[in-house]
């Protein structure tokens, strides 16, 4: 078995850097928007997301609009490791699609057992995904204790939960598709291709103009519009060497870091996380529903992607990095129980106009979260040794 490189690319450490720092002023925009939501002013705070701005919601524009740019810049990261980074290597990639394939399966599975049958059966898919921002938050706190490999490991398993989760929102969460307007959707895509591999067009506002085309029809075919980041990223013009990339897929990438760290996200959170807390919250968290999201962030996820990455190195289809135990997968299967922006973002689908509904999944959303995020921690703290990264830049 070879041993992987642990330097981490220029891109891939603006990106845990801005997402890593981002986690905390998420954690206060979280805060910030359930203080509001249940003070006196709560109605006008919740009101003001329901405003309507050129036919959608301001909750909608963030929802479908803004967190299609955020799509967008993971799409880009991952196909920049899978193209030149780490991932690159077939059996280094295909460890983190395993392991977000464990992590997706037994979740699901677990809601789904406690809710066939019954009107909460929708929300099979909450328990699915990853929260990046959170999730690399946690590992900063723990500086060299963890290698760095498993950084691009838990980036690269929560970008393709993220993005397994908005294909199963395609599938299973979109109650009419207008093929007509999907077909114009590939179509825009198919032509960026084209104009990328056969054209070599590099220029930026070109993309953009068809991204923002393909958003448009993404939109209209009932299609959850935030495919068209991913698609848009995985169009774009890109290089294999990293020092002599200028190409568009690494512009945006340097240019999307920081708003996306400080400001979508943050208006996501703030947009989504302020609901009202009953008086019985105590009794909701009991619920089928509540249970299902629970157990399957805090106790499906680790054990789905430990799992399926056990699976996959006994049977030769994958193998470990070098620098990684298995003490390190166990770590990062807690910390993808973090699940907070996909999750709610499903919440919000699975149950559209049941309020309370979706008000008691948020809550247990929020303090599944809380309990992976710790459990995580405390777990690579005390039981992996210090990782010293000697080829860091």
């Amino acid at each position: 078995m070879t041993d992987i490189q642990t330097a981490l690319s220029r891109t891939f450490n603006n990106f845990f850097k801005s997402e890593t720092s981002s986690g905390v002023f998420l954690i206060f925009c979280t805060l910030a928007s359930l203080a509001l939501a249940n003070s006196p002013m709560g109605h006008a705070y919740l009101g003001f997301w329901h405003c309507n701005l050129a036919g959608l919601s301001l909750e909608h524009w963030v929802n479908d609009g803004l967190m299609a740019i955020f799509f967008l810049l993971v799409g880009l990261e991952l196909k920049r490791e899978l193209y030149s980074g780490e991932l690159s290597n077939l059996k280094n990639a295909l460890l983190p699609v395993v392991a977000a394939f464990g992590g997706i399966v037994v979740p699901a599975s677990i809601h789904f057992f406690l809710n066939a049958g019954t009107p909460t059966q929708a929300g099979t898919g909450i328990p699915m995904a990853t929260d990046i921002a959170f999730a690399l938050g946690i590992l900063a706190l723990l500086g060299n204790r963890v290698p760095t490999s498993l950084k691009i490991f838990l980036t690269a398993l929560a970008v393709i939960d993220d993005l397994g989760a908005i294909i199963v929102i395609a599938l299973f969460y979109t109650t009419q598709i207008y093929l007509t307007y999907f077909f114009l959707a590939l179509g825009v895509f198919v032509l960026l291709l084209i104009l990328n591999r056969a054209f070599k067009v590099m220029s930026v506002p070109i993309y953009l103009l068809g991204g923002i085309l393909m958003w448009f029809f993404m939109l209209k075919s009932g299609v959850h519009a935030t495919i068209s980041g991913v698609l848009l990223a995985f169009a774009l013009p890109s290089s294999a060497h990293e020092e002599e990339d200028n190409s568009p897929s690494v512009q945006l990438e340097n240019l999307l870091h920081k708003p996306v760290a400080f400001m979508i996200l943050p208006l996501f959170a703030l947009a989504n996380t302020g609901f009202i807390i009953r008086p019985e919250w105590q009794e909701s968290l009991s619920n089928s529903n509540s249970l299902g999201i629970i157990a399957g962030l805090v106790i499906g996820k680790p054990a789905g992607i430990a799992l399926a990455c056990l699976f996959a190195v006994a049977t030769k289809v994958c193998q470990l990095p070098s620098d990684l135990k298995w003490s390190h997968i166990v770590g990062a299967g807690l910390l993808g129980g973090i699940g907070f922006t996909m999750s709610i973002f499903i919440a919000n689908l699975a149950f559209a106009g049941k309020m309370e509904i979706i008000d008691a999944s948020k809550l247990a959303i929020l303090a599944s979260s809380l309990a992976a995020g710790t459990l995580g921690f405390l777990w690579l703290k005390y039981f992996t040794h210090e990782s010293q990264n000697l080829a860091q830049r």
